[in-house]
């Protein structure tokens, strides 16, 4: 009973998928496009400026044994992206982001009748890389693993229409509703044909509702989180004595909800400090251009200087219309730093309101602005809030997801 799993980049959960499914000798095969391990030529470019993208496809050389690297298709959309060709990146560009994944899908699909001759009976897939190699494991019998890193597509686009009319000057950046249908039914194709469907949220779940044909089964595992800070987290108790730190990291579209987040912001003027940690989704939103000129924006960091900001601030806010889970919001909390962020994310999930964190009704500038005024009144909340987020984290080590995920893909093949 072995599995081969499949990811275009290999982020934090993939990895922590992977090291599970080793640990639990699942692992039959690991596709990436790029893994730099210790000594090997791609950790040693990952040092230079034109590929230190590199750096976060880092892994443990425990799983090296495990992986076959598709690297030059990515490998391509990453120079094509520092030298500024677009042309290359753009829809029909040769290095698209969806061409890398349908090479990527492709490679593992040609890959499959070998893996079954040495004992693969399923394959671990992620949304967007998944329908050459799961028709192809249809034709086999081996069983189909889904992963939903984000909430389905038809739900996104009937929640987010809203912000469309809400927000019309913001329009561009819900770039989500110019995917065209052939990807969409390629979302759709995955998903019919997926034995297992996995999410790391509640929210993620509840939107297959959407779906408009009968869905196997779906399992929520929420993701694990970064090792805990520990002591070194410093916090203001003293109410009034400095603005309040806020700190926003993600795109900046309103699929995040960043116009409800300026309003609300925008109206405790010198009492709030604002910062913000990511590219824009789209260059010409002149509304948004205007109001990243009012705060501090820092278009790009290394994880490491995103972390350390993130111990600086007092508070995430991550008050996101669509999610799949946000990662951001582990990750600050294994910092010590408290997140208010919405139902539409995995908050419900880890977080109970006003204990390790606070929970607003997304798309509600009035509920932001009533949890920053309550903590500009209470900064003593922040304390108790971050402690007890370190807490929460700590119980939950990425090593727990992945081992949680590894036995319930156990239990399904052995049912099959």
């Amino acid at each position: 009973m072995k599995v081969v799993l499949s990811h275009l980049t290999g982020n934090a959960n993939v990895k922590a998928a992977a090291y599970g499914f080793a640990e639990a000798a699942l692992m039959a095969k690991f596709h990436v496009s790029l893994a730099a391990f210790p000594g090997t030529l791609l950790d040693k470019l990952s040092y230079t400026k034109p590929f230190s993208e590199i750096s976060r496809r880092k892994f443990d050389v425990s799983i090296k044994p495990y992986v076959e690297l598709w690297p030059w298709m990515e490998l391509g959309r990453l120079m094509a992206s520092k030298m500024g060709l677009s042309k290359l990146t753009r829809e029909k560009g040769m290095f698209y982001i969806d061409a890398v994944c349908r090479n990527l899908d492709k490679r593992v699909a040609s890959k499959l009748k070998y893996a079954k001759t040495r004992g693969a009976s399923a394959i671990y897939a992620y949304e967007d890389v998944a329908e050459f190699s799961f028709r192809q494991a249809k034709k086999m019998g081996l069983q189909c693993l889904y992963d939903m890193p984000i909430g389905y597509w038809r739900a996104a686009r009937r929640l987010l229409e809203i912000e469309r009319e809400r927000w019309p000057e913001w329009e561009s950046t819900l770039t989500g509703f110019r995917d065209s249908k052939i990807k969409v039914t390629r979302k759709d194709s995955e998903l019919h044909m997926a034995d297992r469907i996995f999410a790391a949220s509640t929210f993620t779940a509840d939107t297959l509702r959407d779906f408009p044909h009968m869905l196997a089964p779906v399992e929520i595992i929420p993701y694990g989180f970064p090792p805990v800070v520990g002591a070194v987290k410093k916090y203001s108790t003293a109410a009034g004595a400095r603005p309040l730190k806020l700190l926003f990291v993600g795109s900046l579209s309103q699929r995040k909800g960043i116009a409800n987040l300026f309003v609300a912001v925008n109206s405790f003027k010198h009492h709030v400090s604002l910062t913000l940690v990511g590219r824009k989704s789209v260059d010409d939103c002149a509304v948004l251009n205007a109001e990243l000129a009012k705060h501090n924006w820092i278009p790009t960091l290394p994880h490491d200087e995103v972390l350390r900001l993130m111990r600086e601030s007092d508070v995430l806010i991550f008050p996101s219309l669509f999610e799949g889970f946000g990662l951001v919001i582990t990750e600050a909390m294994s910092q010590g730093t408290p997140v208010i962020t919405t139902e539409r994310t995995a908050g419900p999930d880890i977080i109970t309101h006003g204990k390790n964190g606070w929970l607003v009704k997304a798309g509600s500038i009035l509920g932001i602005q009533d949890t920053i005024e309550e903590l500009l009144i209470g900064p003593h909340k922040i304390e108790n809030a971050g402690r007890a987020a370190m807490n929460t984290a700590a119980k939950r080590p990425w090593e727990v997801y992945g081992a949680e995920l590894a036995n319930a893909v156990i239990k399904h093949l052995e049912l099959c």
